[in-house]
């Protein structure tokens, strides 16, 4: 600024010795230098310092010798001699009488009326006036400041405006701020000084006398400044004074300017700041400070930073001020010259001079190599001018415009930050076809892409850079092809790295030399084919590759179109893969599915993809075949493995909800169902379970095919055994495994197997050494250790035998769950089918996975077999629901053919017939589950033989059966029994079971099974509650034997379950018994209380307020009875008055009530069993139920 021409600044040499208070800097300032610091240096010599050692002591002496020789030193102590208590009290005063006044110019209280000019004034003032004048006048300003909301203004004072008083006032200025601190903020002072003449200069010199508010003014100058400075003269001004601050303290500069983005306030200064910092450094070897600078604000991710500078760039183009004065023009005049610094020393502009010929191959030596150190700044410099051009709208000038595509258009050498460059100059032209306005300018371009085109081989020959700049010149040229101009818009930005508003109308000249004059359709495809693919794939290759391609033309249908086979390259390249999984491989199967089953259009039906072979998909699995040495030659990745999986299968998922639409034209191929089987599915899905990171998104697609098609490969029982196996667990037996169990081969389990029946110990050994195994290297033992199962199912096999074949079975179930259960199933056949050879297929287990059930009866009462056996059966009835609606997908169209056309012309029939059958579908599958349900119960129960020897009794509930010394015996009993533990697998089975299905355990009750069974299943299985839903509906049912089995369960509910829901259906129950006593006759009335009279002792013991309802039922049961009896001319007087009796009485003994009554009313025994009237009976039973309930009530529960 022209104010600042004959001033002299404080040097930056100067202030670092008064920040670091270094005498021997200072000693060796010039005079007019050293006049600038002396407050601060005066001020440091007289005033006592806190500072008492000796070293300063020292360089006290060498300030004062300093000072010594300096006239002005005499006016500036002569200030320091001032009251500022009295100073400080008068301004204070005077403030507070402008506040009154409303800020008025009136009468001061420092000052008395002027004679002169303030100037004047000052000249002839002593140094207490001189003090009061200058603060008088800066509290002016600071208030005017204050009051101003914002509005800029220039405040005229005579006394900061003459040149010949400015080094006074300064040093008055300085000794005010540093006496006065709390009425003089050094911030709001800086503020002030912003509205005066020379008050940059008076700011510099300040805090040049105190150092180390450098940052404090700084940020309170940039918070309080505009967010656009040279919008205004304020903001010019500010950033004027903060420029000159950091030239005092250059090494704070980039501090500055970090605070400067921070607040995003005055985008000119960091400019300004950059401009600074590049002139001093002056490096040409790396990309400058100022490319770095505004390629982080534009392409950074703070949005904010990036609204507030593009404001900044696009006000600066708008702006008809002085080109020259504008921080905007100075950096874009820098950008320029750093620009052309790195263009080739050819020009590629004066092309056109030699167009007239039509030989285009002269003109190609115009061109000049980029050099190789400029090809990474080139890059920073075409995304820098990107980020203006796209994000903050600069509109380049011809001059800019020029040099760019002369850069854009060189020709880098063959280095993969070559090809970087090449792609970011192809996207560029892409963006900005604007750059390119001539037709000399637009022959260059053409010239340039045909350059791409012949030197992409040898690029990515020569680098070593699988993604080159070709697949991105093949891939925009198939998006022209197909009009996805917004795809080639996405393309662009996310090569650039940022997004950028691109219209599509701007393309249009770039799609006319793209499909007319560089790529036609057909050459694409040819051409795409013809691409080698990438070898070892992966996402650590970044950019545009031939899979990039392959997709983009599968999606548009070009290869079936032009009749180009595409399934080789696309098979080629699932095997040439690795980890981590290039993020395209998954779209591209999808695409590639997509165009095997739907045709292009409708006129060509025959218009598709080829599938893959059979033979091509078992080619991959090759090596991973079951036998002696498994995984040991593989050829191909798991990942290659992994999405040939997927691959297939997707296909077969997208077949079936594909199969209405194929009806009408040739149905593909599904793969067969012996394919599938020899593909080792768990044990793939368990490799990619370690590889979730690296697969990314494949892992997650895999289990969602699983959970649909194979449900039984997705059980939560192998999920948790599979977290046992891969634990710690696991890792420990690594570390123990022996060399014994290295050397064990499935020949040597065999022999250890047939001499079980004479030693067990070398059986024993030898399936310890192998639980030290990996699932993956117990493969082999499979087949042995299922062929010789049977051997194990006799009575004195060794419990530890049984727990090791448990625990190798549920490892090798991780790995091979399909085929093992087919070798299980078969190997615990009875004898009978043994010696018939009859062996069951994986069809026959899905079709019927009840054949699992019809296995030796041995396995119901060998815990850890049945356990396996249970497995299986839960696996199959999943995979069973599978096949079935896979069936009815697949034949959809033949079977609902001949119902449409019995059902001709009549409105809505022809949906009829798939309704029946996904009712069948679902009728068969409840049947199956239901049957399953209860050939389960029935192992349950006890044996004639466990009878006799009472060494399997059912669980019972110990308040239902006996006293609990006596159920706690009998508890203790059974726990070590084949049979409770037998119980138990079957009871947490069919808890999942009704968990997954509630209308399973509905159907099940409603068919109904042994009461016997009751303790066990209302014990055994937690979610059996859920029949307190159905009960009522089971009451209401017709069948005496339903409603009693629905008593007697409700009864056990009722004490496992002590809940208000219970509550009222047991108060239901007893409602219905009131309604069945008056409506029975004689044999159905004994037939019906007889069972369920004992269950009202259960409701009472659960819920007491049901006493009275109970006791009134049994009193009317009693009176029914007892009337009966009377018609036929029998004395029961006694009966009637003994009911009375035992219903008036409180208090009994409870010794003399359980003696007998107790337990044979539970046991359905008859207190005389001489007397065989039903009525007498059914009255008998009424009083032991009236003597179970009062001695519950007495003794409690």
């Amino acid at each position: 600024m022209a104010e600042f021409t004959c001033l002299q600044f404080v040097s930056s040499f100067a202030f670092e010795a008064m920040q670091k208070v270094d005498v021997v800097k200072l000693a060796a300032l010039s005079d007019p230098e050293l006049r600038l610091l002396l407050p601060c240096l005066v001020r440091m010599a007289l005033c006592a310092p806190a500072d008492q050692s000796e070293a300063w002591a020292q360089d006290k002496k060498l300030i004062l010798r300093l000072l010594s020789g300096v006239e002005a030193v005499n006016s500036i102590v002569a200030l320091l001699s001032v009251d500022f208590h009295a100073l400080e009290q008068d301004a204070t005063k005077e403030q507070q009488l402008r506040h009154k006044l409303g800020g008025a110019n009136g009468e001061s209280i420092l000052v008395s009326q002027l004679q002169h000019g303030l100037a004047l004034e000052f000249e002839h003032s002593d140094s207490p006036r001189r003090l009061r004048l200058a603060l008088s006048e800066l509290l002016v300003i600071m208030n005017k400041a204050s009051d101003s909301n914002g509005e800029f203004f220039i405040k005229s004072s005579e006394l900061f405006e003459s040149p010949v008083y400015l080094d006074e006032v300064a040093d008055v200025l300085c000794i005010l701020q540093a006496e006065l601190p709390s009425l003089l903020p050094i911030t709001e002072v800086a503020e002030a000084l912003l509205h005066v003449r020379n008050g940059s200069w008076f700011m510099c010199l300040l805090v040049a006398n105190v150092p180390d508010s450098f940052d404090e003014v700084c940020r309170g100058l940039i918070k309080n400044g505009e967010r656009q400075d040279e919008e205004s003269v304020g903001g010019r001004r500010r950033t004027e004074a903060l420029r000159q601050l950091c030239k005092m303290n250059p090494t704070q500069a980039l501090n500055v300017r970090a605070m400067v983005v921070e607040e995003c306030h005055l985008p000119g200064l960091g400019v300004a700041l950059t401009l600074d910092q590049c002139k001093n450094d002056g490096s040409e070897d790396t990309v400058t400070d100022l490319v770095s600078f505004v390629s982080g604000l534009l392409l950074g991710t703070n949005a904010k930073v990036r609204t507030w500078f593009g404001m900044f760039i696009r006000n600066g183009q708008q702006r008809k001020r002085e080109r020259s004065s504008s921080v905007l023009w100075q950096m874009r005049r820098q950008l320029l010259l750093e620009l052309m610094a790195i263009l080739p020393t050819v020009s590629s502009g004066r092309i056109g001079e030699d167009t007239a010929d039509t030989d285009m191959e002269p003109n190609i030596s115009v061109y000049s190599a980029l050099k190789e150190e400029n090809v990474v700044k080139a890059s920073a410099m075409l995304r820098l001018y990107c980020a203006l051009m796209g994000i903050a709208g600069l509109k380049p000038t011809d001059e800019e415009a020029e040099q760019l595509l002369q850069l854009m258009t060189s020709r880098p050498p063959a280095t993969p930050a070559g090809v970087r460059f090449v792609s970011l100059s192809f996207c560029m032209l892409l963006a900005f076809p604007s750059l390119v306005s001539t037709p000399e300018q637009e022959q260059m371009t053409v010239m340039w892409l045909s350059w791409m085109i012949r030197e992409e081989a040898y690029f990515e020959s020569t680098t070593g850079v699988s993604a080159s700049f070709g697949e991105m010149l093949l891939l925009v040229a198939m998006y022209f092809h197909s009009n996805q101009l917004n795809a080639i818009i996405d393309l662009v930005c996310s090569t650039l790295g940022m997004k950028i508003a691109i219209k599509p109308s701007s393309l249009n000249r770039m799609k006319t030399i793209f499909t007319q004059e560089i790529f036609t359709e057909q050459v694409v495809t040819a051409h795409a084919v013809r691409v080698p693919v990438t070898s070892n794939l992966s996402a650590t290759i970044t950019g545009f590759l031939p899979i990039h391609c392959i997709y983009q033309l599968l999606r548009s249908r070009a290869f079936t179109k032009h009749k180009v086979s595409i399934k080789d390259w696309i098979y080629r390249q699932m095997c040439e893969t690795t980890t981590p999984l290039h993020p395209q491989l998954i779209p591209l199967i999808d695409v590639y599915i997509n165009s095997i089953l739907t045709p292009a259009s409708k006129a060509n039906p025959e218009a598709t993809n080829q599938p893959i072979t059979e033979q091509e998909v078992l080619n991959v699995f090759n090596g991973l075949t079951w036998g002696e040495n498994n995984r040991c030659r593989q050829r191909h990745s798991i990942t290659a493995q992994l999405l040939v999986l997927y691959y297939t299968l997707s296909y077969e998922e997208t077949l079936l909800s594909n199969v209405k639409p194929l009806a009408v034209q040739k149905k593909p191929k599904s793969y067969s169902a012996a394919l599938m089987d020899q593909i080792p599915i768990k044990y793939l899905i368990r490799q990619a379970q370690g590889l979730q990171q690296e697969l990314g998104g494949l892992h997650s697609a895999l289990l969602r095919l699983l959970a649909t098609n194979y449900p039984h490969l997705c059980m939560v029982d192998d999920w948790m055994c599979e977290e046992e196996v891969t634990g710690t667990d696991a890792l420990l037996s690594r570390m123990l495994l022996t060399s014994r169990a290295k050397h064990h081969s499935p020949k040597k389990l065999q022999e250890a197997f047939q001499m079980v029946s004479t030693n067990y110990t070398q059986l024993m050994q030898t399936l310890e050494d192998l639980m030290l195994l990996s699932a993956s290297e117990l493969i082999p033992f499979a087949e042995p250790l299922m062929l010789d199962l049977y051997r194990l199912l006799n009575a004195d096999v060794p419990r530890r035998i049984l727990q090791i074949v448990n625990q190798l079975w549920m490892l090798l179930n991780t790995v091979m769950p399909r085929r093992l259960w087919v070798m299980t199933v078969n190997a615990l056949q009875p004898k009978a089918k043994l010696l018939r050879q009859q062996k069951y297929t994986q069809n026959d287990l899905m079709v019927d996975p009840l054949i699992v059930l019809r296995c030796d009866r041995r396995v119901y009462r060998c815990p850890p077999l049945m356990d396996i056996t249970l497995h299986m059966l839960n696996g199959y009835l999943l995979a069973s629901k599978a096949y079935l609606s896979a069936h009815l997908k697949e034949n959809v169209d033949q079977d609902s053919k001949p119902y449409q056309n019995n059902t001709m012309g009549v409105m809505g029939q022809p949906e009829a017939p798939e309704v029946t059958r996904e009712e069948l579908k679902n009728a068969l599958l409840s049947a199956q589950d239901s049957a399953a349900v209860q050939i389960l119960l029935e192992i349950c129960l006890p044996t004639e033989k466990e009878r006799s020897h009472s060494t399997g009794k059912i669980l019972k509930q110990p308040d239902q059966s006996s006293s609990l010394s006596e159920s706690l015996e009998n508890t203790q009993e059974n726990l070590l029994s084949n049979v409770r533990e037998v119980q138990c697998l079957i009871c947490c089975l069919l808890h999942q079971m009704f968990i997954a299905d509630p209308n399973i355990a509905k159907l099940v009750h409603f068919q109904g099974y042994p009461s016997e069974l009751l303790p066990l299943t209302v014990a055994g299985i937690p979610s059996i509650h859920i029949c307190l839903d159905f009960i009522p509906e089971l009451l209401a049912q017709p069948q005496l034997e339903k409603q009693i089995f629905a008593i007697q369960l409700l009864s056990h509910l009722c004490i496992q379950y002590a809940l208000p829901k219970s509550l009222s259906v047991a108060r239901l129950s007893i409602n219905v018994m009131g309604t069945v006593l008056t409506v029975l006759t004689q044999a159905k009335r004994f037939a019906f209380f007889m069972p369920t009279l004992p269950c009202l002792v259960s409701f009472c013991r659960a819920f007491p307020p049901l006493y009275d309802d109970v006791t009134s039922l049994l009193i009317q049961t009693g009176q029914v009875c007892a009337s009966h009896v009377a018609t036929q001319a029998q004395d029961i007087d006694p009966i009637i008055t003994r009911l009375k009796y035992l219903k008036e009485k409180t208090e009994v003994t409870p010794d003399l009530h359980r003696s007998a009554s107790s337990e044979r009313i539970k046991k359905g025994e008859t207190i005389a069993p001489e007397n065989l009237d039903p009525d007498v009976l059914l009255c008998q039973r009424v009083e032991a139920t009236f003597l179970e309930i009062i001695n519950t009530a007495v003794v409690g529960v």
